[in-house]
């Protein structure tokens, strides 16, 4: 491969790619604003000029391509004096938000202010005002006066989404961004310019002015909202999600992440109104839930499971769970009653799946129950239920009412048990209810459309919280914080991982799982599904691994 020396450093690059990439790929940082990997080069904001021997002006690295032989210099007084010559003219009209700006504490102008510049300005004169608080859309806030003009959010409609909403208009020093007369930024990707967007012009709606980046923790996730399992970043104080933001990943998702899963997947996690915070029981008489503790609600389901033959309970797994989850249900269902009548409910929208990320499949780890070998419900599934062949459900983390026709069956059966975070039909026609850890609070695995495995973490905690060694985050606020503070009071239910609500299930029925965390449970089931013999959660790592395929183990 061809070589350049940067900072005499000798390093090895592609035919093709530019200095920053081959500087990228080095790990040698070049600041920069308006190149971003994914989008075109535009070389608007001149941050990144470099010093090359034997040219005889500076050159952008975002555009210049890396040549055999060519020797370039980052740190050189030309090169630091054009640095800073750029910041002082990015931040003569730049208002001094910071104290209330959003991206407060992760914006480049403010990392790049204290590394590149002098620290001072030579500017006297009234800075250039421009519209602040402006809609562009139904989930994204523009700020004229903290805009730099680098392009970025113009270019990734266009060029990513492929719908160009986004627009320059009044070139020259009153520039500023538009969308088309009559239209909004509004296409179904539209909050990934908030990330994109290297200061804080461009912020979201729903989490404006909700915390402060260094108050909250980070926890890499998966975003549950589809079948493709977006790797995300969940933004956590208090005890409660306040946002998710997309992770790179570019054999799933990239650098981006759909509106969809941004605001849909975290909305209600810690609603007291609609969570279950301890297990119920509804009662004969007054056909009412009341609370009760784990050992009389599994004590309740004993008995409702005893009542009946084994060929008479359905149990309905759960494309919207971990397959921990779901295996140890599998389990429970094989070895505590030999019984084979297990199934889940599929969730295809047709109008929900596009060309760039969305799937139809709208539900997390339908390929992960496939493996597990728990096939869909069929027509036989829905006529037994319907006739009344099967007297007990038990369904974990999601609605038997999703089934055809239950409307017509779903009061008639005569017990449901019921594995769920949220109240549903489901639940209301429950004998006995177990709160169940949102996927916010567990350890876990999903398997995406491409058969890779990922990792999910717990962002937020429950009363009774599984914490692997360094897999918990906590936020500065909530490790530091007393009780008399306002910001350690977060919402913390009284719930379980569903395998640990069915291990406790089995061992009243005299069947003793031998797993105690959910890696264990992991590792038991990968060594009984085919292409995953050995994997465990360091296996999956941080990217996740497509089953068949094993990283080489480094030292």
């Amino acid at each position: 491969m061809p070589k350049l020396t940067i900072d005499n450093q000798e390093i090895e690059f592609k035919p093709g790619q530019t200095i920053i990439e081959a500087a990228r790929q080095a790990a040698i940082d070049i600041p920069h604003f308006c190149w971003h990997p994914a989008l075109s080069v535009s070389g608007n904001c001149r941050i990144c000029l470099v010093e090359v021997e034997k040219m005889p002006k500076l050159v952008i690295a975002c555009s210049t391509p890396a040549a055999e032989g060519m020797v370039v210099h980052t740190k050189s007084e030309k090169t630091v004096h054009a640095q800073n010559a750029v910041m002082e003219f990015l931040l003569i009209n730049h208002p001094l938000d910071c104290p209330i700006c959003d991206e407060a504490g992760e914006c480049k102008l403010q990392d790049y202010a204290y590394k590149y510049s002098v620290g001072t300005s030579r500017y006297d004169e009234q800075k250039n005002h421009k519209d602040k608080r402006v809609s562009l859309g139904p989930n994204v806030m523009f700020d004229g006066e903290r805009c730099i003009s680098c392009s970025r959010c113009i270019r990734y409609c266009a060029e990513v989404v492929g719908e160009p909403q986004l627009t320059f208009v009044q070139r020259g020093e009153h520039v500023t961004i538009e969308t088309f007369p009559g239209k909004e930024l509004d296409n179904p990707y539209s909050m990934n310019v908030i990330e994109i967007c290297p200061v804080g012009a461009l912020t979201s709606k729903e989490f404006r002015f909700k915390a402060r980046v260094w108050d909250m923790s980070f926890t890499e996730t998966v975003c549950p909202g589809c079948a493709r399992g977006c790797n995300t970043r969940m933004g956590v104080r208090n005890n409660e999600v306040l946002r998710i933001e997309p992770r790179e990943n570019l054999d799933v998702n990239q650098y981006w992440l759909c509106d969809y899963g941004r605001l849909e997947t975290i909305k209600n996690l810690t609603d007291k109104e609609l969570r279950f915070s301890s297990p119920m029981l509804r009662t004969d008489s007054s056909n009412e839930l009341i609370s009760v503790d784990w050992d009389e609600a599994v004590s309740h389901a004993l008995s409702e499971l005893k009542k009946v033959n084994a060929s008479e309970i359905l149990f309905v797994a759960s494309p919207f769970s971990t397959l921990e989850d779901n295996y140890a249900l599998k389990r429970f269902a094989k070895e505590v009653f030999d019984s084979e009548n297990i199934c889940y409910i599929p969730n295809i929208n047709e109008n929900f799946g596009d060309e760039m990320l969305k799937k139809s499949d709208m539900t997390p780890n339908s390929n992960g129950l496939k493996i597990l070998g728990i096939n869909a419900f069929t027509g036989e599934t829905v006529e037994k239920i319907s006739n009344g062949s099967y007297k007990v459900v038990v369904c974990m983390n999601d609605d038997v009412s999703r089934l055809p026709g239950a409307n017509e069956w779903l009061g008639k059966i005569s017990s449901i048990i019921d594995i769920t975070s949220m109240k549903n039909n489901t639940s209301n026609h429950s004998k006995v209810i177990f709160p169940l850890s949102t996927y916010a609070e567990v350890n876990g695995t999903f398997v995406n459309f491409q058969n890779k495995v990922q990792r999910i973490r717990p962002a937020v905690t429950t009363l009774e919280q599984e914490r692997l060694p360094g897999e918990f985050s906590m936020s500065r606020l909530d490790k530091f914080g007393s009780h008399n503070d306002r910001w350690t009071h977060g919402a913390r239910f009284n719930a379980r991982p569903g395998w640990k609500i069915i291990r406790q299930l089995a061992k009243v029925f005299g069947t003793h799982f031998e797993f105690e965390t959910s890696e264990e449970v992991f590792m038991e089931l990968s060594n009984k599904v085919d292409g995953m013999n050995g994997y465990d959660y360091d296996t999956v790592g941080n990217e996740g691994v497509v089953i068949g395929t094993k990283p080489l183990v480094t030292a």
